[in-house]
């Protein structure tokens, strides 16, 4: 059996990969640190993301570099600043017993005065994304000319993100006796360029095809309507109770709305985007290592450099801009050997995509089908048990109420405690999950007029329309007309239908039997200084697409559900939330600034108010006033 002891590896080097409690080396450890250590090669690594890709370059460099010297011997080049973080942490365990090791991330983001003073200390290995050093270089606040080997880590990416430019000038200014080690997942044209422009006979290593995914990871791919994308998205982490996952988004702006849409419906998930500062993002990312996010939406750029071991799906929202991205996303579950599975939606048009894809991984897809709302059920709830048969007992604490539990209880067999314990979880999932759709059909075939899930206002006849005075021009949003009215009429979300925000006005549809309460229970509420002006209309709604709110808040009692997101039962068709919801940390600002539907003018927008605090009348009020209702 191959070990890193047989490697060639230093004894200061194999202790620190003994803390790490790293056994046996991956097979691009494996093929690489030999030659590697030779310090006299040009090298290029082909290797899935979670292969272990930093230690075959981390701990060659390790034993490599003279830490007695005080000038820049390695420079590794990657593409983000996770990415550059996580390279110089793992860096430092590597050269944790050479005493005299300096190690200095430079990266943008963060204080370019502090880390002029790092390099100023005379470090010997920096880590560094493209941007920031030839900011220093630049500056002349940085010299490379002892390098004697550079790194090219995560290659594609690199290039994929637009840095070309930036890595042929980083490397004009290095040594031509240096040698040169490019990892990278693909090997596009433009990585084999830079191999072959600054590379002399490289020796290359490639592990799986060139472009192949993880052979742990499973791709499968749902295909559906537009209209139910994020519905299908919930029920698929509704169906895997124990989720730790990634959710790709094409574009911030959607990352950030479909993020706060699971916010809102209880599920523990956050954001990761360009418009985050970088204390935010290592916010956001920190408490995903924890797994206090158990969900992260990003989009492309900002999850690169995402290194958790423990990710178990990754979802694509959308197809990638670039298919050859598809490979990166997937890459980030079923690493360090773990199994995961990769889930695309798509619908009929994007569907003939897949076999491009497949071409370019090497593995094939499974056409799965979303999942029905009993299977749902059925998951959760012996994920439940599950839990329940291994859940540790505090004996110490919970003796004193043993008594009077007995007491309370002891007339009831096993049996019967069983079935009411699993009826408990049981009946509110099922009767939220009974009449739930099946997601796999056209939607278009069951009347085309549908909303995320189960849409409650198809028959007409049994809801009545309301004219509300207040629009995006108020800053309200659907999520924020759905909670006005729940909380100042006490009314379950369940009785809400369509809710369609005007610039200065709203329309929203309410079943018949509680049309009066509504009226008579917001009329005259004050919000944000304002009177709220509510009336009846007998105009309908046109019968197209719904932009009823996918948000809604239900009272009643709740219980856990130990998944990645509790949930308690909420107001669209879809199943959302069954125990106490647990938000995610957002500021106002990203809170506002998220759109849905029709993009929200801003509150400076607005026109002034009267001393009164009351808006004044604009066309839009003068049309309604003629109406009769």
């Amino acid at each position: 059996m191959i070990t890193f002891e047989s490697l060639g590896l230093s004894n200061e080097v194999l202790q620190a990969v003994k803390e790490l409690g790293f056994e046996k080396p991956s097979e691009i450890q494996e093929k690489a640190i030999p030659h590697l250590l030779t310090g006299n090669t040009d090298f290029v690594g082909l290797a899935q993301t979670g292969t272990g890709k930093t230690a075959a370059f981390g701990l060659p460099l390790a034993q490599l570099v003279d830490f007695s010297s005080n000038s820049i011997q390695a420079l590794v080049i990657c593409p983000t600043r996770e990415l550059c973080n996580q390279i110089t942490e793992d860096f430092k365990t590597f050269t944790k017993f050479h005493k005299s090791a300096h190690i200095v991330a430079v990266y943008g983001g963060a204080s370019i005065e502090g880390q002029l003073r790092e390099l100023k200390r005379g470090p010997q290995i920096v880590i560094a994304t493209p941007g920031r050093m030839m900011d220093f270089l630049d500056r002349k606040a940085v010299k490379l000319d002892n390098i004697k080997f550079i790194v090219l880590d995560e290659a594609d990416e690199m290039l994929n993100m637009g840095f070309k430019d930036a890595i042929d000038d980083i490397l004009k200014f290095t040594p031509k006796e240096k040698h040169t080690w490019l990892f990278s997942a693909t090997m596009p044209t433009e990585v084999a360029r830079i191999a072959g422009n600054y590379m002399e006979d490289p020796y290359e290593v490639t592990i799986g095809k060139k472009n192949s995914s993880n052979v742990n990871l499973e791709h499968h791919f749902f295909v559906i309507e537009d209209r139910s994308r994020y519905s299908v998205l919930k029920r698929l982490l509704d169906f895997h109770p124990e989720i730790f996952g990634l959710v790709f988004c094409r574009t911030r702006t959607q990352t950030k709305e479909i993020s706060e849409k699971l916010a809102k419906d209880g599920y523990n998930a956050d954001a990761l985007h360009g418009d985050l500062s970088q204390q935010q993002r290592d916010a956001v990312m920190g408490k995903f290592r924890e797994k206090t996010i158990r969900i992260l939406v990003a989009t492309d750029v900002a999850a690169r450099g995402i290194d958790v071991n423990e990710i178990t799906h990754v979802i694509h929202f959308n197809l990638p801009e670039d298919i050859e991205n598809y490979t990166h996303r997937a890459g980030r579950t079923a690493r360090a050997g773990k199994t995961g599975q990769s889930m695309l939606l798509v619908n009929q048009r994007e569907s003939g995509r897949i076999k491009e894809i497949e071409r370019l991984i090497g593995s094939r897809f499974t056409h799965s089908l979303v999942p029905s709302g009993r299977e749902v059920c059925e998951n959760q709830l012996f994920s439940l048990i599950t839990k329940i048969q291994n859940v540790k007992v505090n004996e110490k604490e919970i003796s004193p109420y043993l008594p009077k539990i007995n007491e309370i209880l002891g007339d009831l067999s096993r049996e019967e405690l069983v079935k009411r314990f699993v009826s408990e979880e049981f009946n509110r999932l099922f009767d939220y999950y009974q009449n739930s759709s099946d997601l796999n059909k056209s939607m278009s075939e069951r009347g085309g007029a549908r909303s995320e899930g189960r849409d409650r206002s198809l028959d007409d006849t049994n809801f009545t329309r309301l004219f509300i005075n207040f629009g995006s021009l108020d800053n309200i949003h659907s999520r924020e007309m759905m909670k006005i009215i729940c909380d100042k009429t006490n009314i379950s979300s369940k009785s809400i239908g369509r809710i369609d925000i005007k610039r200065e006005f709203s329309f929203v549809e309410v079943e018949n039997d509680i049309a009066l309460t509504v009226v008579d229970g917001l009329n005259g509420q004050m919000v944000d200084g304002r009177k709220m002006r509510v009336e009846k209309t007998e105009e309908k709604a046109p019968r197209e697409r719904s932009s009823r709110s996918s948000y809604g808040s239900s009272g009643g009692s709740s219980s856990s559900g130990g998944r990645g997101g509790s949930r308690r039962p909420s107001g669209d068709g879809e199943k959302k939330s069954y125990a106490p919801r647990e938000r995610s940390s957002y500021s106002d600002r990203e809170r506002s600034s998220s759109s849905r539907g029709d993009a929200a003018p801003s509150r400076d927008a607005a026109p002034s108010r009267d001393s009164y605090g009351k808006r004044p009348r604009t066309s839009g009020d003068d049309k309604f006033k003629k109406k009769k209702y």
